[in-house]
């Protein structure tokens, strides 16, 4: 069948609403460097984990449909593996992961147009030697990709994840606690503003009555809803100090607990 510029154009807008929809109601992942490492955390109140283990001082976070979610995570972990084995560990890079592996692979799937484009919205850390080295990109459906410095957010929209990333560029954390509380909050107003709150035209006659149609949103508030549905905290850190072959590993429910008892 040929496409001429107009069904093309609507094809591409159908798929990003396709996708779009299914997204918008998603787990944000958070991302926040500091002098120990790089923090990424989610809160989610289904079972299937959000943030895995790439290679060595890489992570990766996703919020999205969990096979393809997992078809990404098996990808970068294959690359990234073979990379290191044919070449060096010092090769495997996340410029070259994200912008020459899974960016292009993903954009044939999205411009293919007898194919489904992936439900997927990732974030994917690597940890420098120092703070000032470590790289965050935020990955889309589309295989477009963005490169983040000290903080980033995934969300499922992108008004949410520019709200989120305001507090993370004023946070400055140092400490793994101050990380926490940072992307804690950011989760909150990610998950608070996933849709702009629509401005109503107000005239003399209706100010008044409009006056709380536009609150400020409240980022705490979906922290307690979600907690008190029964959702968890679900982070991992790369740390730049233990003496661990593996620089990686999940936070346990105790080290998280007491930065939430404000939200119980």
């Amino acid at each position: 069948m040929a496409y001429n510029l107009y069904d093309w154009n609507q094809s591409l807008q159908q798929r990003n609403e396709y996708v779009e929809d299914r997204l918008k109601d998603g787990s944000p992942i958070v991302a926040v460097s500091f002098e120990d490492g790089i923090l990424l955390l989610t809160l989610r109140s289904a079972q299937q984990r959000k943030i895995f283990d790439i290679y060595d001082r890489v992570i990766m976070g996703a919020l999205g449909k969990q096979s393809d979610i997992e078809s990404v995570r098996l990808a970068a972990i294959d690359n990234t593996h073979k990379e290191g084995f044919e070449r060096s560990p010092d090769d495997v890079s996340l410029q070259r992961l994200v912008g020459f592996a899974l960016s292009p692979a993903i954009k044939r799937l999205y411009n293919d147009q007898t194919t489904i484009p992936l439900t997927i919205r990732a974030l994917f850390a690597e940890m420098g030697k120092t703070q000032a080295d470590d790289h965050l990109f935020v990955l889309g459906y589309d295989g477009e990709f963005a490169i983040k410095k000290n903080g980033a957010v995934a969300a499922g929209t992108p008004f949410a994840e520019t709200e989120a990333e305001k507090g993370l560029t004023e946070a400055n954390p140092q400490t793994i606690s101050d990380a926490l509380k940072a992307a804690i909050t950011a989760w909150g107003v990610g998950k608070a503003t996933l849709a702009p709150t629509p401005e109503k035209k107000k005239n003399d006659y209706d100010r008044d009555e409009d006056e709380d149609d536009n609150k400020p949103v409240d980022p705490a508030q979906s922290i307690r809803d979600l907690l008190a549905a029964g959702g968890t905290v679900e982070a991992g850190i790369l740390s730049r100090t233990t003496r661990r072959e593996s620089k990686f590993r999940l936070l346990e429910a105790g080290e998280v607990e007491p930065l939430l008892t404000e939200y119980r």
